[in-house]
């Protein structure tokens, strides 16, 4: 009998270390995987205001940064709607030194083209082409952005959708250039679900998930984990 008894210790140990030896060489595996995928990317965030990119995107870009893909910033206005631009401009750039976003990597748009107004419509064609001559420009491969409802609903995080779907930029097959390069944007919730319940932002799934606005596939898997608020979406 306790020859049976230790004979079942004994074999119990065994299937824990092959199990603990094969986990700590899939975790290496992928690890190795994720290295090498986020080494290739080149991710440009674009975002209307200064904000954004701390209000919307946090999950996403320390989940990017975990990744090592080199991540790049494009803001189209200085937020300065209420005449405080100059401050927001810094604070972005401070935000950005702490997600992980060099600063010779982000870009700040100030003039008159782009201005931070709910009221004003943004040119599409006009953002389209600063968008696409951005990625040209530095070789980006993956955009994330906002999706059509623009989270909060303001017309100029929309107008950064509708650039990215713009159609005359892309190869005709009416996708806009989402169809040549990948980008995800920022699943829209209700307002009040984002103001009552900010924790669970930087928490990361649950709130507001950037997904798939494009018909391409995303490969690395960990962009879909819980460690960043990205997610697919059928286009």
């Amino acid at each position: 009998m306790e020859a049976m008894w230790l004979l079942c210790v004994a074999a119990a140990v065994v299937a824990w270390g092959f199990l603990w030896v094969w986990d700590s060489s899939e975790r290496v595996k992928s690890r190795e995987q994720g290295e090498r995928l986020g080494a290739e990317s080149r991710t440009l965030l674009a975002i209307a205001h200064p904000d954004d990119e701390a209000m919307f995107f946090a999950p996403t870009v320390l989940g990017l940064a975990r990744l090592r893909h080199w991540v790049y910033l494009l803001c189209f206005s200085a937020g300065n709607y209420y005449n405080q631009g100059e401050t927001r401009k810094k604070e972005l750039l401070q935000s950005c030194d702490v997600l992980g976003i060099p600063l010779s990597s982000v870009m700040i748009i100030d003039n008159r083209d782009f201005p931070d107004d709910p009221g004003v419509q943004w040119d599409t064609e006009h953002v389209a082409s600063v968008l696409l001559q951005h990625i040209e420009v530095n070789g980006i491969n993956l955009v994330v952005t906002f999706d059509a409802g623009g989270v909060s609903g303001h017309s100029n995080h929309i107008a950064l959708y509708a650039a990215v779907r713009y159609d005359s930029l892309g190869d005709g097959g009416g996708g806009g250039f989402v169809c040549l390069i990948r980008a995800h944007g920022l699943k829209s919730k209700a307002l009040s679900h984002l103001l009552c319940e900010p924790m669970k932002l930087t928490a990361g799934l649950s709130s507001s998930p950037a997904h798939c606005i494009s018909p391409c596939p995303l490969s690395e898997k960990s962009l879909s984990s819980p460690s960043t608020n990205a997610h697919l979406l059928n286009s």
